[in-house]
């Protein structure tokens, strides 16, 4: 492989995050022709496809994608350093890409990015992902950190990741206002109706294990892997359910739902994943110090 170009990778930049090569050629005041050769010549010295063709659009390649990651890094970098040299200040706002597991407590994502709200100098973008995707978007350098209650272990973990226990929630029975056993678990619950989290789920397995101390057999009509779903659920059907409670504070402030009863040194915690890195944005880093309590 040839020695990198900058200028081929600028226009590779370009034509990636405006999606568009005809947008690209008119703003870099070049031909859709030169620009195009541009990126073949970036390709060829890189010795992959980065774009393929979709009917008339360009799609970036997996490779492409990763270039993309390096590239904002790079170019968002030099914008920035250019303005401070032009005019003696910081930019104008800086980015902050989120991802978030698709299935996790969106009361908590909310609490989560709540000092970043009023930050007039700060843009951010939630991107909702599996939690394969979300680990392939950080390595990929398409995310600035991901938020997920698993737990980023040394088996799935390259070394380059970095973890935060952000926090911990205890599990609690949550039902209908009013609805609360007078007596204790396991005798107050005999036939009542569940909606659980699936039985892959760590929450599950917490209250499977709980339940079996107790020689308890919840009798489930529904099950679910989203805790935005279980949420639902657990307000419209009737039935008990298992959960963090902040998942449902407004339905419990509005006296939809009531908390029966907290399980035993039973939590789900909740981590931020980042990636090392030469510069960290300084708007990252305050975030991640705000939670570290």
């Amino acid at each position: 492989m040839s020695r990198l170009n900058y200028h081929h990778l600028h226009y590779f930049w370009r034509v990636a995050t405006l999606g568009n090569l005809t947008e690209a050629a008119r703003q870099l005041h070049v031909s859709q022709s030169a620009l195009s050769a541009q990126i073949r010549a970036l390709e060829e010295s890189m010795e992959t496809k980065l774009f393929e063709r979709s009917g008339r659009r360009l799609v970036l390649t997996a490779t492409g994608q990763r270039v993309l990651g390096y590239a904002n890094d790079i170019f968002s970098r030099g914008e920035e350093l250019e303005s401070l040299l032009r005019h003696g200040v910081e930019p104008e706002y800086q980015q902050l890409r989120i991802g978030v597991l698709s299935t996790m407590s969106r009361n908590f994502i909310e609490g989560f990015i709540a000092p970043l709200i009023n930050q007039p100098k700060v843009r951010f973008s939630l991107h909702a992902r599996g939690m394969a995707n979300l680990l392939n978007g950080l390595a990929n350098h398409q995310f600035d950190l991901i938020l997920t209650n698993s737990n980023v272990t040394a088996d799935d973990q390259d070394t380059l990741w970095q973890s935060q226990l952000l926090a911990r929630q205890p599990l609690a029975v949550v039902g209908p206002k009013g609805q609360k056993p007078t007596t204790s678990f396991p005798q107050g619950y005999t036939g009542k109706r569940w909606v659980l989290p699936t039985t892959r789920t760590e929450l599950r397995t917490a209250f499977d294990g709980f339940c079996s101390r107790w020689n308890y057999d919840p009798d489930v009509q529904a099950e679910a892997d989203d805790m935005a779903m279980l949420r639902l659920l657990a307000r419209d059907t009737g039935a008990l359910t298992v959960l963090p409670p902040v998942v449902v504070k407004d339905e419990i402030a509005r006296g939809t739902l009531q908390e029966f009863m907290t399980l035993p040194n039973v939590y789900e915690s909740f981590y931020a994943v980042t990636v090392k890195r030469q510069f960290v944005s300084p708007v990252l880093t305050e975030l991640l110090a705000q939670h570290s309590g």
